[in-house]
């Protein structure tokens, strides 16, 4: 369920459009996708390969450059940014995890997690606070090689909320986990969500992940086929039911 808006909404995208090419044949990879995200809210975004969900969540980091529409993250227009006020904006208010945990090798667990707010007010606390939270407080002189593949992903959420995001965006965080691993980081999504109003996005093309979230949007070919509550759904069975009768409405409309 959508809270109440003060102010504006963590995200919002407006008819966003983007082509790529591969040698003589254009891919639209996202055709009009309007998209909000509301304070607090946990919504997912779930596709098969191929369906532009990815591709959407780079657009809506500023990782990707869109060809169409608008994005405003925290009521900033993306596309106003110069590169470098874009990167700096990027550094303050979007937290970004991806499948791949993208740790640095030599860095200690609490080295990874403060090194995009190196030279922040406040810095050490605010890192203690995040392993403690997550559960990492024991581990944080460890280097990566030396954790659990959900561990890894612990440091990497605390490395992208170390700069107190606007949102927080995730790229199939529970893809390279095991199933009882992946529903712990998912947990732990829900309780941040819950307890710290965080604003989350996760990309994701398993309903038992997606069931976590408040709010599900499907896409297919670049475009959203349904959006709908999944908040309370204890079993993802529903969930899933939900997108295969998206997925068959839409080739039923196609034939």
């Amino acid at each position: 369920m959508q809270k109440p808006v003060a102010g504006p909404l963590p995200l919002e995208a407006r008819n966003v459009a983007k082509k790529f090419q591969q040698g003589e044949r254009t891919i639209q990879a996202l055709d009009g996708v309007d998209l909000t995200l509301a304070p607090g809210e946990f919504l997912t975004i779930m596709g098969a390969s191929g369906s532009g969900k990815s591709t959407l969540l780079h657009a809506l980091a500023g990782l990707t450059t869109i060809d169409g529409g608008t994005i405003l993250v925290d009521g900033q227009d993306l596309s106003s940014l110069s590169d470098a006020r874009l990167t700096r904006f990027r550094g303050e208010r979007i937290g970004l995890v991806f499948q791949a945990f993208n740790l640095i090798p030599m860095l200690s667990a609490e080295d990874n997690v403060r090194l995009p707010a190196m030279g922040a007010k406040g810095l050490d606390e605010k890192v203690d606070a995040l392993l403690t939270r997550l559960d990492m407080l024991e581990r944080r002189r460890h280097k990566p090689d030396a954790l659990s593949g959900g561990e890894q992903q612990r440091v990497a959420i605390a490395r992208a909320l170390v700069s107190d995001p606007a949102i927080l965006l995730l790229d199939e965080p529970t893809g390279s986990l095991d199933s009882e691993t992946g529903q712990d980081i998912c947990g732990l999504l829900r309780t941040l969500c819950n307890e710290q109003g965080r604003s989350i996005i996760m990309v994701t093309h398993e309903a038992s992940v997606a069931a976590w979230a408040d709010r599900a949007v499907v896409l297919k070919d670049g475009r959203v086929l349904d959006t709908f509550q999944c908040e309370g759904q204890q079993e993802s069975r529903a969930l899933s039911d939900r997108y295969q009768d998206a997925l068959r409405a839409d080739l039923e409309a196609a034939e």
